[in-house]
């Protein structure tokens, strides 16, 4: 059963300062030059469903120049006819507040995994180029929609990890209160590591699947999980580094080290793919993240495609296209500056479609 976003109310989100929208239950196709907010309008249909943005780490920042909060407002509609509304609040202090058909929260990891979502998009590169955080955050930001006890096991693996760091920053750390933290830790850090391995071993077949639909399958794609855990438990590794974290002042092993390895021919596709190569990765990456969650869910996420054709050839776009506007999916947005390829877009797409343009934040 398909659920999409039927209408968007959008105040002071970043450029945009007002704005009411109605979507296609299939394709939305949003065209603007670089700056003008195409990017933006994803981001607060992503805000709605993870409660942050896809971009920034700071929730300030989505608040409009000069302004002193942010609101957004969608209705959701299910085939069966059933609707969610899904209201978010945010001000400069920091004060977030989301609810679901007029009742608030109590927690806002709750909301987490309601409304699934997948977004695809140029910032993606640093998946492959920034450092193993941004490939955890990757993990977190899906298995977070897929399972609620992996999202509560992370928060408080994070929280202890903070307390022990803050613990090895003194002096004199008592060895009894170090055991008790790694007990602790290893205790949510094996859920985590077991959730992140399963999913990896879904993940590599279908990456490899889609890429070489998209690439004709000219290249052997690899994707190798990484983590301290793959050689022994927590606890024995905390045990066995007790001196050593002593020494440093903080905790050198865990899961918060973990990395992804993506690799093309058996070298690491940083070094050796172009980067029409890295962007057709990129997606399939995306698109693999879509099949997992959309069988564990039953439904199909929102599909977010924030100018993906650039640095791809016609024919990889030509099948991205047909893809993307079968049946298999749901409710896709598109964005790109080129307004005639967007109108080829919708001739070749059979089926429910709208498009719009935005400049300077306001949709025309």
């Amino acid at each position: 059963m398909q659920m999409y976003l039927k209408k968007i109310s959008i105040t002071n989100f970043k450029n945009i300062s007002e704005a009411q929208i109605n979507f296609s239950p299939k394709i939305n196709c949003i065209t603007g030059i670089n700056g003008s907010g195409k990017t933006n309008l994803l981001d607060a249909v992503y805000y709605l469903s993870m409660t942050k943005s896809f971009f920034s780490g700071m929730d300030q920042y989505t608040i409009k120049y000069d302004c002193d909060m942010t609101a957004l407002h969608a209705e959701y509609l299910r085939e069966d006819g059933t609707e969610e509304t899904i209201s978010l609040s945010l001000d400069q202090n920091g004060e977030k507040h989301i609810k679901r058909n007029s009742k608030s929260y109590t927690r806002l990891s709750d909301h987490i995994g309601l409304i699934p979502i997948v977004m695809v998009s140029p910032a993606d590169t640093s998946l492959i180029n920034e450092s193993g955080e941004e490939r955890r955050k990757f993990l977190n930001a899906i298995l977070s929609q897929l399972d609620r006890e992996y999202l509560r096991r992370l928060q408080n693996y994070n929280q202890l990890l903070n307390q022990r760091n803050r613990l090895l920053k003194g002096i004199n750390v008592p060895d009894e209160l170090l055991s008790a933290f790694s007990e602790q830790l290893s205790y949510h850090a094996s859920y985590i590591y077991r959730s992140r391995k399963e999913f990896c071993n879904k993940l590599l077949p279908l990456v490899t699947y889609y890429y070489g639909m998209l690439s004709g399958g000219r290249e052997e794609i690899g994707i190798e999980y990484k983590s301290d855990l793959g050689e022994s438990s927590l606890i024995n590794l905390l045990e066995q580094n007790r001196e050593k974290d002593k020494a440093l002042k903080y905790t050198t092993a865990g899961i918060q080290r973990d990395d992804l390895i993506f690799l093309m021919n058996g070298y690491p596709i940083r070094k050796c793919g172009s980067q029409g190569q890295q962007k057709s990765f990129l997606i399939s990456l995306k698109l693999a993240q879509f099949s997992i969650m959309k069988d564990i869910h039953t439904i199909p996420p929102i599909l977010l495609l924030d100018d993906v054709f650039d640095k791809l050839d016609i024919l990889r776009v030509e099948y991205l296209l047909r893809l993307v506007s079968s049946d298999f999916f749901g409710q896709i947005f598109i964005s790109d500056s080129n307004k005639v390829r967007i109108s080829n877009i919708l001739e070749t797409i059979n089926g429910d479609s709208t498009s719009m343009e935005i400049e300077n934040g306001e949709i025309l």
